[in-house]
């Protein structure tokens, strides 16, 4: 009875000891997201006007603003490849735009490192607008300043969504740091 009764007080504090965290969780969680997020494009919804936001591009900012050393400068590179191929964009727009973005990122994160949750939306506001624009000019159709406003309702979808999109990566990094029972 006296040892049950240990038990179950070790078993209270005790579960989380020998635990370490899962390298599988701890890094992919980040990679895997983004190129899930980059397959929405494949949904069929069909809409007379870019509707959709770029998904891929949204937790690409909201990972790199939430831990700005987990992914490194270089990831732009692969991400915004796998982005191009299912995005319908030429191959090398979205490689460029979003390594600019990572290169921009590490700027502003050494130029300002205490940030909160306003100034990540108000640069999430900065960076979606040129991201869909360079998107469109290097897309390689012929725009005119009537098609322009078809952006719109995509660019103000995109940014009112950016904070749900920062809860949900913030709520997978609290999955990716989970800790698990090490064998032996």
């Amino acid at each position: 009875m006296e040892r049950l009764a240990a038990t179950a007080r070790r078993d209270a504090y005790g579960s989380k000891i020998n635990r370490d965290h899962s390298p599988v969780l701890a890094y992919g969680v980040p990679w895997v997201t983004i190129m899930l997020a980059s397959l929405v494009p494949l949904l069929p919804v069909i809409a007379p006007a870019p509707i959709l936001p770029p998904f891929g591009y949204l937790l690409l900012l909201a990972w790199r603003m939430d831990r700005p050393g987990l992914l490194p400068m270089w990831a732009g590179l692969p991400l915004g490849l796998f982005n191009d191929l299912y995005s319908g964009q030429p191959i090398g727009s979205d490689v460029l735009l979003f390594s600019l973005t990572m290169i921009a990122l590490e700027v502003l994160e050494l130029r300002f490192p205490w940030r909160n949750f306003w100034q990540d939306w108000a640069i999430a506001a900065l960076f979606i607008p040129v991201y869909l624009l360079a998107g469109a000019f290097l897309s390689g159709s012929s725009l005119s300043v009537t098609q322009l406003p078809l952006l719109v309702p995509q660019l103000l979808l995109s940014i009112i969504v950016f904070p749900i999109v920062a809860k949900m990566v913030s709520l997978l990094d609290r999955l990716r740091l989970t800790r698990v029972k090490r064998i032996g």
